[in-house]
């Protein structure tokens, strides 16, 4: 028996249960893993909320990413084997000391990366990989507004989006935060407490506006962020940590410059072994050449579970956090 954080009913932090489960051994294409660190997300507080439902409802463990150690496969695995240290985002149940995951969802992490650092960069990394290399092409010739830039999404994409050559410009809500977006990439950060951020946008541009708006904020910044952009600009919306929008008005589209929208997902992008593969590798890739640094700032115990998403909530967060078994 191991033990793993359970949800019974969705709710506060306070929902959350240390209990013992039994795992059971993998069948055919499954692995089971003795996690090593667990990444915190605030996906993770939408599906213990009930804002997004678990797919196979309740009782259910939290977390989309981890890392650890290969325990033992079942039939038809050939590309991990026991011993094998590896990392995965998605899918749900990752609060746990051991659990069974699909192998095919499983990476081999590549010497000179550590295990932390994996569990705290699948998911937050690869959203960033999407969001620059595939949602919009970043390079040299676009300007970008990224809301929350010192969460841990927003501090990977700083680093990635300025190695583009691209124009920078991210929000957060403390002095503090906003220094350390600037270390990881931004050249223009906005105080969204203090400031109107679609005004201080438009005088950074000269009136132009940017080219897309990564928004994971969602209620606090709709539709403030659709004046941030350029006739025929893209704005992202990814995520929601204010509060679902509730109220969106596709006429607003049209009548702020024929703007593009889109409310992509992580899971699409990397729903077929070869483009996890791809872009997991690119990931990889730009961290172990120093293009990004993956920066845990919190580590807390499994255990301690409800703490670590009251903190997340209340903003108390930056970048990257891990829980350990």
């Amino acid at each position: 028996m191991v033990q793993a954080i359970c949800v019974h009913e969705t709710g506060g932090p306070e929902v959350m249960r240390w209990e013992h489960i039994d795992v059971g051994e993998p069948g055919p294409g499954q692995a089971r893993i003795r996690h090593t660190a667990i990444g915190l997300n605030f996906i993770d507080t939408y599906f213990r909320s009930g804002l997004y439902p678990a797919p196979d409802g309740v009782p259910f463990s939290p977390g989309n990413e981890g890392a650890g150690i290969v325990q033992s496969v079942g039939e038809g695995v050939s590309h991990i084997s026991p011993g094998d240290h590896v990392a995965y985002a998605g899918p749900l149940g990752a609060y746990a000391q051991e659990r069974i995951v699909p192998a095919d969802r499983l990476v081999v992490i590549p010497a000179g990366i550590d295990d932390k650092t994996a569990a705290g960069m699948m998911l937050k990394g690869m959203t960033a990989q999407y969001l620059l290399r595939q949602t919009f092409k970043v390079g040299p010739e676009t300007t970008l507004l990224f809301h929350a830039a010192a969460g841990g999404v927003g501090l990977i994409a700083g680093q990635w989006a300025a190695h583009l050559g691209a124009t920078v410009i991210g929000t957060a809500g403390s002095e503090e935060k906003i220094e350390l977006a600037k270390a990881h990439g931004y050249q223009h950060m906005i105080n969204y407490r203090t400031e109107n951020f679609a005004e201080r946008v438009k005088e950074i541009t000269d009136g132009k506006g940017c080219d897309v708006v990564y928004d994971s904020v969602g209620n606090d910044t709709y539709p403030g962020s659709l004046d941030c952009l350029k006739p025929l600009g893209l704005w992202v919306s990814f995520g929601q940590s204010s509060g679902p929008i509730t109220d969106f008005n596709l006429g607003l589209l049209a009548q702020k410059g024929s703007l593009y929208t889109t409310r992509p997902t992580l899971f699409t992008y990397i729903a077929t072994r070869e483009a996890l593969e791809r872009t997991a590798g690119e990931l990889f890739d730009v961290v172990k050449k120093g293009i990004v640094k993956i920066e845990v700032n919190q580590e807390y115990r499994l255990a301690d579970a409800v703490q670590a998403h009251k903190d997340l909530e209340g903003r108390k967060t930056t970048g990257t956090t891990v829980l350990i078994p």
